[in-house]
């Protein structure tokens, strides 16, 4: 009885000590670890979120200089092309225009020299 006794002792008392050892050295171990693992994993998080973020600014602003160089050349192509157009057109006009009063004038002054002529051949007449 006291051999069995004494062994069970033993037994409690060594694993007592193996608790104790596990509580004391493997314990905070594996708590470390378990911490550096969840940091590892905020870190990979926050890394992807970075690139994504990244990612989106690259894409914001090239397709910003991809509006902005279209833009640029739509103001070249209507400078070069539109504008000597809309200027030619807006010189007919203004030559219809000119031609016009031209015109106008001369009706004006045939019909006067008409109107004097007639009115002095039938004053020549009635005389």
């Amino acid at each position: 009885v006291v051999a069995v006794v004494a062994e069970t002792v033993v037994v409690l008392v060594v694993v007592a000590v193996v608790v104790v050892v596990v509580d004391v050295a493997v314990v905070p171990v594996a708590v470390a670890v378990v911490v550096v693992e969840i940091v590892a994993v905020v870190c990979d998080v926050v890394y992807v979120a970075v690139v994504l973020v990244v990612a989106v600014v690259v894409a914001v602003v090239a397709e910003t200089v991809v509006v902005l160089v279209v833009v640029a050349v739509v103001v070249v192509v209507v400078d070069v092309a539109v504008v000597p157009v809309v200027v030619a057109v807006v010189a007919v006009d203004i030559a219809a225009v000119v031609c016009d009063v031209v015109y106008v004038a001369v009706v004006l002054v045939v019909a006067v020299v008409v109107a004097v002529v007639a009115e002095a051949v039938v004053v020549l007449v009635v005389v």
